[in-house]
């Protein structure tokens, strides 16, 4: 089924809109994305521009038996996954978020955290974590903050504008994270 598309005055009139979380307690791994995109505000599903690389690379890393649509996102819920975003308002790109609202988000993520309790808190974006936890030095993988027993894994973002990863390289990423979230001890 090919996906509908939006006119350009539907897509902006999904600008602020927040996309509801896919969260349950205890989740093995919590996706966490920058903020969402006007095309997730006008489906209402997660990473749902086409040129995202996010369901394809999750496939390829092992975390989910076949390629999910943006519309199964519920499912993730049985492989103990879910998503959310550090700053919850869609918008058009995610240079328009201020360092207050991703501060902000850091604090609310953090709350957001503390009350679900995932094995894992996964932030697709170094720049957005480093803004939103205060580390400026953060680099890709594991970290050493916590937030309680919750380790931090930072993540390529995999929206099609970070030319910097390939999906190949991506799904490499995803899947150190996915051996230490479910095959092996915390690296």
């Amino acid at each position: 089924m090919a996906a509908r598309r939006f006119t350009a005055e539907e897509l902006q009139a999904a600008r602020d809109r927040v996309v509801p979380d896919v969260v349950a307690d205890g989740l093995t791994v919590l996706f966490c994305g920058i903020n969402p995109g006007l095309m997730s505000a006008a489906t209402g599903h997660h990473f749902a521009r086409p040129g995202n690389r996010f369901w394809p690379v999750l496939h390829l890393s092992g975390f989910t038996p076949r390629r999910l649509a943006p519309s199964e996102q519920h499912e993730l819920l049985s492989y103990g996954l879910g998503i959310t975003n550090v700053v919850a308002r869609a918008t058009a790109r995610a240079d328009e978020l201020t360092d207050d609202e991703f501060r902000e988000g850091g604090r609310l993520l953090t709350a957001k955290v503390e009350r679900l309790r995932p094995r894992w808190l996964a932030v697709v974006g170094v720049t957005a974590y480093r803004v939103a936890f205060g580390d400026r030095k953060a680099v890709t993988g594991p970290q050493e903050r916590t937030i309680g027993d919750t380790r931090i894994w930072v993540l390529p973002n995999p929206s099609g504008l970070n030319a910097h990863w390939t999906a190949q390289t991506m799904a490499e990423e995803y899947a150190r994270l996915r051996v230490a979230a479910l095959d092996g001890p915390s690296s």
